[in-house]
């Protein structure tokens, strides 16, 4: 069982970070990142999610371009935003990935099962990769404030990719944290049956 201390870093002190310290991501903080996030388990193994780490300033201006009013600073004095996006041909990898599953019978041609299953297991690497950069010592900052189709224009036109949500990371400047807004309590957001 983890201790409080990781408890509260992963979950019960963490916070959307909005502001963002001039410090580097460096590249093998990168490495580790994904190195450690990628263990996470996924549906079949199937790893749909493909990961855009977008770090120069002519790129992050590239993809504030992309992005809402109120995001577009924030990627742009973040050392990095990851464009988390899913591969709509995650199933091509099955035979490393998955070998004891059809990936072809299951998905090739059923773009309804295709969808449903990428954006789902992308999601969840989403969540890995946050969980996995805080445990690491990153503030991050998820957001869906963009627009989808120039991000997916400007950064996977001609493949098989689409972007599912970004996320900023490095070292967050606690003065620009928003105080703790509340949640539902269980007896509203669960249910035991």
């Amino acid at each position: 069982m983890l201790d409080q201390d990781a408890l509260d870093t992963l979950f019960q002190q963490a916070h959307t970070h909005q502001g963002w310290q001039p410090r580097d991501v460096s590249d093998a903080q990168l490495h580790q990142l994904y190195d450690t996030l990628k263990w996470a388990p996924t549906a079949f193994n199937g790893s749909p999610a493909r990961f855009v780490f977008v770090k120069s300033a002519e790129q992050r201006a590239r993809l504030a371009a992309c992005a809402s009013a109120g995001n577009a600073p924030k990627i742009e004095q973040a050392p990095v935003t990851v464009i988390v996006a899913m591969d709509l041909a995650f199933y091509e990898q099955f035979p490393l990935l998955s070998p004891h599953v059809d990936g072809q019978a299951f998905f090739a041609g059923k773009s309804a099962a295709i969808d449903t299953f990428a954006m789902r297991n992308s999601s969840l690497q989403g969540g890995y990769l946050i969980l996995a950069a805080r445990a690491l010592g990153l503030d991050c900052g998820p957001m869906s404030g963009f627009d989808e189709g120039k991000v997916n224009e400007a950064f996977f036109a001609g493949t098989t990719l689409k972007a599912n949500f970004l996320c900023s990371l490095g070292y967050g400047v606690p003065e620009k944290v928003r105080p703790r807004a509340p949640r539902l309590p269980f007896d509203q957001a669960c249910k035991i049956v």
